[in-house]
């Protein structure tokens, strides 16, 4: 995960507090999770994020409780704040980034590296230090922009990957060369119609479940799903 400097991220994205805070509301409504030991600050965060026009979906203090409310509530965006124990916030931080699949972002009142480096580890996306409610929207809408770079990223990787498998196994399945299991994978994609991804997952499942039915001991056995 990215941990994104919010000092140096937001100094091109700062036409003017009053003017971004004014217009802020009009950016798209997000719900939003939050997350802190201290409940006055949490009531402080909700203020901000309402006032900012997005819908606070939960408030959280308890570790043993956010990741049901994470699953159940499916939020857009996280803010977790740092309390009174930098455990307790990681802990909160942890139990957020296992359930959600959106971006948590930590709020921090002043500069912790260690803290930071130990909530990138937990899967924190970025933090912010001790923003205005402008700078939070803009925090939150590149955060946002880069989380969705990220697995689109991420997601050509996994393709890619998956492309790779399915020519290793058409190569050795058919004894042909690399160039050949490529043309063979686009040429089946073109004729149905298929992303050729899709083609490869397909013959990558295929392959591991012709595997997994051979090493079964039904396949095994006398008269079994192997036998003639």
């Amino acid at each position: 995960m990215t941990v994104v400097d919010p000092h140096r991220r937001l100094e091109t994205a700062r036409p003017g507090a009053r003017g971004r805070d004014e217009g802020a509301a009009a950016t798209h409504q997000l719900r939003v999770l939050i997350a802190n030991e201290r409940r006055d600050r949490l009531e402080l965060l909700a203020e901000v994020v309402t006032g900012l026009g997005h819908e606070v979906i939960a408030r959280e203090v308890e570790v043993r409780e956010v990741a049901a409310v994470t699953a159940r509530e499916h939020p857009d965006v996280a803010l977790v704040g740092l309390g009174i124990s930098s455990d307790h916030a990681l802990d909160l931080i942890g139990e957020i980034v296992h359930e959600a699949s959106c971006p948590v972002i930590a709020l921090l009142t002043a500069r912790d590296p260690a803290y930071v480096r130990e909530a990138a580890r937990r899967g924190v996306f970025a933090y912010i230090v001790d923003t205005t409610p402008g700078e939070l929207q803009s925090a939150i809408d590149i955060t946002l922009q880069r989380f969705t770079e990220y697995h689109s990223l991420q997601g050509a990787f996994r393709r890619r990957a998956v492309i790779e498998q399915a020519k290793g196994i058409l190569m050795a399945r058919h004894g042909i060369d690399e160039e050949n299991a490529f043309e063979l994978l686009r040429g089946h994609s073109q004729q149905g119609g298929r992303k050729l991804a899709d083609v490869a997952s397909a013959i990558v499942e295929s392959h591991l479940l012709l595997v997994a039915m051979s090493d079964s001991p039904l396949a095994q056995r006398p008269g079994g799903a192997g036998s003639g």
